[in-house]
């Protein structure tokens, strides 16, 4: 397999755009009609995921052993939609069809065989790592919406109850389908260290245009049943006893997982040392501050301090700006271990401002849940 092969003929095939899923997704329905139910109804939202997530493999396909644990969760992570072995040589014929559409005289048999060779590679690991994973868990959980609060006119606060035991980690995410947007699953990290009665709580965030937090703020009520994936993310959690304080920095509805593990360093109180917190939360408003009540109350704990900051208020009597800046310039964090969660942009632009103050990149830590290439992926 010649990997600079597969990226040269892949940035060619890229340059044709929209061309280019339409191409793959026109085949593969045609070819194979049974796989259309396992995506959403409109595909709108579901184009640009092939080309995300086949660069991401493609670009790092002479180090395969690193894209490795991304690929295993893929494969996890599909189980969600009943894709089996079968169906990952339908995809892989109707994407060596697509790269010979777009590739024309370019696409030589030597060139064909080292895409087979490498989509077989990742295929493989992909359908193994899903076996694995169905001798220890479901391929989802039922579940049912037992409350709802409007907390803000952008957020809602949803508690669910699985059917079974659902198993995760403070700051870990779960995939979520709610009844109104079928088979399309988006990530939610639950805002509560685990609970005896197995319920957890997640923090839903309007997002302008989004096919999945409209209905779910707005139409999401009591009884409604919900389907859950197994908890994924290694990267954001409360660090082993290193015994390092902590600053975390969370944008909007970024804010959930922060608020499980201050549930969950609460608890510890009782029994053990903690390390001291500071908390940033960043929101556009005021109003949308929606945890400020509760955070504030947290503050008489000696071990915990909370800075909101609001950024499109220019009258907030408080902190104003982006709360990654805010944060940064509050510091020095170089004796802390940073955690950031909010959108992409704000997780870039607080990672940047870190560093920028002397934070090292290694006690920066982040969650990325990757792209996934099939039904009902992540916006």
């Amino acid at each position: 397999m010649d990997p600079a092969a597969l990226k040269n003929s892949w940035a060619l095939v890229a340059k044709s755009g929209d061309e280019v899923p339409l191409f793959f997704y026109s085949h593969l329905f045609l070819s194979h009609p049974e796989v259309r139910e396992m995506f959403p109804v409109s595909m709108a939202a579901q184009r640009d995921k092939l080309v995300g997530a086949l660069g991401a493999v493609v670009s790092n396909a002479a180090q395969i052993d690193e894209v490795v644990p991304f690929l295993q969760q893929l494969g996890r992570d599909h189980r969600r939609f009943s894709v089996v072995a079968e169906h990952y040589s339908a995809v892989g014929a109707s994407l060596l069809a697509t790269l010979q559409h777009f590739l024309g005289a370019a696409w030589t048999s030597e060139l064909a065989a080292d895409w087979a060779e490498a989509y077989g590679l990742v295929a493989t690991v992909m359908v193994q790592s899903a076996e694995e994973s169905a001798e220890d868990y479901p391929a989802w959980w039922s579940g049912e919406v037992l409350g709802v609060d409007r907390r803000t006119m952008d957020v809602t606060i949803v508690q669910i109850h699985p059917e079974r035991p659902l198993e995760y980690r403070p700051g870990q995410s779960v995939a979520v389908e709610i009844p109104y947007r079928p088979r399309r699953w988006r990530y939610y990290s639950p805002a509560n260290a685990p609970r005896s009665d197995g319920s957890f709580e997640l923090h839903i965030g309007l997002v302008p245009g989004g096919q999945v937090s409209g209905p779910a703020v707005r139409s999401l009520k009591r009884g409604d049943p919900v389907r859950i994936g197994a908890p994924v993310g290694d990267s954001l959690k409360l660090p082993e006893e290193d015994g390092r304080d902590l600053v975390m920095i969370a944008g909007g509805t970024g804010l959930a997982p922060f608020r499980a593990m201050l549930e969950q360093l609460d608890r510890r109180t009782q029994s053990s040392q903690v390390p001291r917190v500071h908390l940033f939360h960043g929101a556009r408003m005021p109003w949308n501050l929606y945890e400020h009540k509760q955070l504030t109350s947290l503050t008489q704990r000696p071990w915990f301090s909370y800075t909101p900051v609001v950024s499109d208020d220019s009258s907030y009597p408080g902190e104003r700006g982006q709360v990654g800046a805010v944060a940064a310039a509050r510091g020095p964090w170089t004796d802390r271990t940073a955690l950031v969660c909010g959108s992409p942009a704000m997780v870039r632009h607080t990672v940047a401002h870190l560093t920028e103050a002397g934070v090292p990149t290694t006690a920066i830590h982040t969650e990325s849940l990757g792209i996934t290439t099939s039904a009902g992926s992540q916006q």
